[in-house]
């Protein structure tokens, strides 16, 4: 039995942050039902690497985080479609939201109106900047919280800063922490039998993302900069190897240095303290650059991790996918297709296993609209176009 098998989630979400949050439910057993504005379905739907499958509403952005999940087609902004919607929280034990802060209160659809219906509800609001505060009313995409917390900032080479993240990191750690938040809400309900209001912010998520960095400023004024490549360390960072790839050393901590440059034959180059370590930086890239050189990066890589030194060549996503290891450790579910999309292709399950009940695919993202006859059936509803109306 998985944890959260008997939860009831509505997902009223788009894009990115709230439907990864209860995708991460839906892998662990949650009955997840997906809901679509059929005249403006979720903006993930259309967006992804295949032109074909965005015109289908069923881009690959879709298909990440959607395994597992029902979906129906509701207008909230008819009677009907809300009508309809308050029978599904009824039955729930999650709600899930992502529109702008007092959105769903205007409609009727907010934590107190809905929480009349169901005292258990667990009702979550994802946002950019969270529900109050000066920034409340603002609105976000992850590249722009990158900019307004200070990440971009200290992201990138002294030369050339501020730099994005290549991934919507922000969304989906916001997502992860959105399931964890979550999970934690269920478990206290367990104990309370309390419903709970989530608050969930993406620049929240940004400074936890920083947190380290977020102390020292605190503590002394200093902000992050930009290393690129580099490291504070001179062990830790990326060099180029004799066959022009990249080979990034780990040798962190004093006893790492003194075994890399040890296995280097450079015992010479030792350290007793981290800031001998800083007083020798410039040094050290030199020796190390030069050294580099002397093999290609999978060489390294082999040499050092044998030794136990942290060490591995820079990859592209293709090379990292086509790792045996990647394929042992199960991240990655493989669909033979789903409505609308023919053939098979892979989206990522979860970080984590569990020894027995853990995360798990059952069945493929479903098309827009595709249970509504189930769910409304469900419901005590006729057909679809009854209940539709």
């Amino acid at each position: 039995m998985r944890p959260f098998e008997g939860i009831r989630v509505i997902d009223v979400t788009h894009v990115l942050a709230g439907p990864f949050a209860a995708y991460q439910l839906a892998v662990l057993g949650a009955d997840v039902i997906k809901v679509d504005d059929p005249n403006d379905p979720d903006q993930s739907r259309s967006s992804g690497t295949d032109a074909e499958l965005n015109r289908r509403q069923m881009g690959t952005g879709f298909l990440t985080q959607a395994s597992n999940k029902r979906a129906v087609t509701l207008d909230l902004k008819t009677e009907r479609g809300r009508e309809i919607l308050k029978k599904l929280v009824a039955t729930a034990d999650v709600f899930v939201e992502n529109y702008r802060p007092g959105a769903f209160e205007a409609l009727g659809l907010g934590y107190e109106d809905l929480a009349k219906i169901n005292p258990r509800l667990i009702y979550a609001s994802f946002s950019a900047f969270g529900q109050k505060g000066p920034r409340g009313q603002q609105t976000a995409y992850d590249h722009v919280i990158q900019a307004t917390s200070g990440i971009m900032a200290m992201t990138g080479t002294k030369d050339v800063h501020p730099i994005k993240f290549g991934s919507p990191a922000i969304d989906y750690a916001t997502g992860m922490t959105g399931a964890f938040a979550l999970s934690a809400a269920l478990f206290q309900r367990e104990r309370t039998g309390k419903g709970q209001r989530i608050d969930m912010a993406m620049l929240d998520v940004a400074m936890i993302l920083m947190s380290s960095h977020l102390t020292g400023y605190l503590r002394n004024g200093v902000h992050p900069k930009p290393a690129g490549n580099r490291h504070s360390h001179a062990t830790n960072g990326a060099f180029v190897a004799k066959d022009g790839a990249l080979i990034m050393l780990g040798a962190s901590n004093i006893r790492q240095q003194k075994r890399l440059w040890t296995v280097l034959g450079r015992p010479d180059m030792i350290k007793r303290t981290n800031d001998e370590r800083d007083a020798d930086h410039a040094r050290e890239i030199a020796v190390l650059d030069d050294i580099m050189l002397t093999r290609s990066a999978d060489e390294w890589e082999e040499f050092l991790q044998a030794r136990h030194v942290p060490a591995c060549r820079v990859r592209t996503m293709g090379e990292a996918v086509a790792d045996p290891h990647l394929g042992h450790r199960g991240i990655i579910h493989r669909h033979d297709g789903a409505t609308g999309v023919e053939g098979g292709y892979g989206v990522p399950l979860a970080a984590f296993t569990f020894a027995h009940g853990g995360p798990s695919i059952e069945t493929p993202p479903p098309a827009l609209g595709e249970h509504n006859a189930e769910i409304f059936a469900e419901l005590g509803y006729g057909p679809q176009a009854t209940a539709a109306e």
